[in-house]
C-alpha cells in the first residue's frame, strides 16, 4: 500500500504544495495564494482546509499520510516554533502545534533555505551524500547545513545563514541585516549588479552591459560567457569571493559536497567552475575534495525537503 506525505513551502506570495510518494516521488504539486493580511492568521487554515480538499479528491485515507513538512522563511526552533517572520506577517507562532491539531497528523517545521537543502541531499544535486552545503544565489544569499544528514539549525534557528558572513570590512553601504559587508552583498543577484555598476564607472572598457537598463545578474553572466572583459571581471570578482567565503565554510563543516542553487545559478558551470577554483586556492588541505553541484530541484526543492524532514523523524 502506498504511503504519502505532503510537503507545504510557505512564501511570501504563494505557498508551494506538494503530494509525494514516500518514495521521493512528486505525485501532483499546487499553489494557493499566502494571505498575509490580519498578521498572516489565514495561511494555516488555509493550507490545513486546502490539504484536507485533495485528500478527498485523491481518495487518500488518513492512514496512508506518514506526515506534513512545512517550510518557512524564518527561524524555526526544534519544537516547530517560529520566532518572528516578517515576510508572513507572523510574530511567535508553534507553527507544528497549530498544524498538528489543524490536521490530526505529525508536522515538523523547519526554515525554508534548510528545508530545500534537505531536498537538494535527497532528490537533487547533493543526492547520496550526507554532509551536504546548500548555497542560494537569489535576490539575497540563503544557505543550509546538513551534517551526517541532519540540518544545523542552531541555537535560535540561524544556522547556516552564509550570506551575512563578513567578506570584507573595507564596504560602506550596508546589507539589509545592517552589517557592512556581508556576502549577500556580492554574491547575491543584487549584488552582481551593484559591483558591476560601480565598475563600469570606474572602468571606461568598451562592454555591452554598459548601456543595458535595467541591468540584471544573468546580463553580466550572459556577456562573460561571450567574451565581454569587464563582464568577466566582474564574474571573476563575484566568484573569488563566494570561493573564498566557502573555503571558510569548509573549515568548520567539512562537507562532502557543495550545492549552488537560486537563480543566479541558471548561469550553470561558469559558477561552479569559478568557484571550485577560487575555493581550491583558499582551502584547508583536508577539505580540499569537496566538489561543487548545481541544484536540480529548482524551486520544488523546499517541498521535497519538508517531506524528507518527516521521513527521517
Amino acid at each position: 500500500m502506498k504511503k504519502y506525505g505532503f510537503g507545504i513551502d510557505i512564501g511570501g506570495t504563494t505557498c508551494k504544495i506538494g503530494l509525494f510518494e514516500t518514495t521521493g516521488t512528486l505525485v501532483e504539486k499546487w499553489e494557493i495564494p499566502t494571505r498575509k493580511e490580519n498578521s498572516g492568521e489565514n495561511i494555516l487554515p488555509d493550507v490545513a482546509a486546502f490539504i484536507a480538499s485533495k485528500m478527498v479528491e485523491k481518495e487518500i485515507m488518513k492512514g496512508d499520510i506518514q506526515g506534513i513538512g512545512i517550510g518557512v522563511p524564518g527561524p524555526v526552533t526544534s519544537e516547530g516554533v517560529v520566532v518572528r517572520c516578517v515576510n508572513l506577517g507572523w510574530d511567535v507562532i508553534n507553527v507544528a502545534k497549530e498544524m498538528t491539531e489543524r490536521t490530526g497528523f505529525t508536522v515538523k517545521v523547519g526554515n525554508d533555505a534548510n528545508v530545500a537543502a534537505l531536498g537538494e541531499m535527497w532528490q537533487g544535486g547533493g543526492k547520496g551524500h550526507s554532509d551536504v552545503v546548500l548555497v542560494t544565489l537569489g535576490t539575497g544569499v540563503g544557505g543550509g547545513v546538513i551534517i551526517n544528514g541532519k540540518v544545523v539549525t542552531g541555537n535560535k534557528g540561524a544556522g547556516g545563514e552564509i550570506g551575512h558572513i563578513i567578506v570584507t570590512d573595507r564596504e560602506t553601504d550596508c546589507c539589509g541585516c545592517g552589517q557592512k559587508g556581508c556576502l549577500e552583498q556580492y554574491a547575491s543577484a543584487t549584488g552582481i549588479v551593484r559591483m558591476a555598476k560601480k565598475k563600469l564607472k570606474e572602468s571606461e572598457k568598451e562592454s555591452a552591459i554598459r548601456d543595458l537598463n535595467p541591468l540584471t545578474a544573468k546580463d553580466i553572466f550572459d556577456a562573460a560567457k561571450a567574451g565581454d572583459a569587464l563582464a568577466d571581471e566582474i564574474v571573476d570578482d563575484m566568484t573569488k569571493i563566494l570561493g573564498e567565503a566557502l573555503a571558510n565554510v569548509a573549515r568548520v563543516v567539512n562537507p562532502e559536497v557543495f550545492v549552488i542553487g537560486g537563480g543566479v545559478s541558471k548561469a550553470g558551470s561558469i559558477i561552479t567552475d569559478r568557484v571550485k577554483k577560487y575555493y581550491d586556492e583558499k582551502s584547508f588541505s583536508s577539505c580540499l575534495d569537496a566538489h561543487f553541484e548545481l541544484a536540480t530541484l529548482g524551486n520544488d526543492a523546499g517541498m521535497y525537503g519538508c517531506v524528507q524532514m518527516v521521513l527521517e523523524s
